[in-house]
């Protein structure tokens, strides 16, 4: 799967990092759904190290088309609100 990470770039994620995304990225659907900042910035920094440690950083001149884009690891509850509206639930 590729990932971008907005104002960073892509990344590849395969195998059983792809599960553990699956689940991390729950936490940052409850947290939006319950409208918790805190744990929103938490889970959504949990994601980000998750796809940058796990992952493998694509060249910037790479073409492929993401799959899945994050906004940018320093985005607020209330302006992701809008980003994850059509976010999947489930990624596998």
């Amino acid at each position: 799967m590729i990932i971008r990470i907005a104002t960073e770039g892509q990344y590849e994620l395969r195998g059983a990092a792809l599960a553990e995304l699956d689940e991390l990225d729950d936490a940052i659907l409850a947290a939006i759904e319950q409208n918790q900042a805190d744990q929103f910035q938490d889970a959504l920094a949990k994601v980000v190290e998750l796809i940058r440690t796990k992952g493998t950083r694509l060249p910037d001149a790479s073409l492929q088309e993401s799959d899945l884009i994050l906004p940018p690891p320093d985005v607020s509850l209330n302006e992701a609100r809008d980003m994850f509206t059509d976010y999947p639930q489930d990624l596998l």
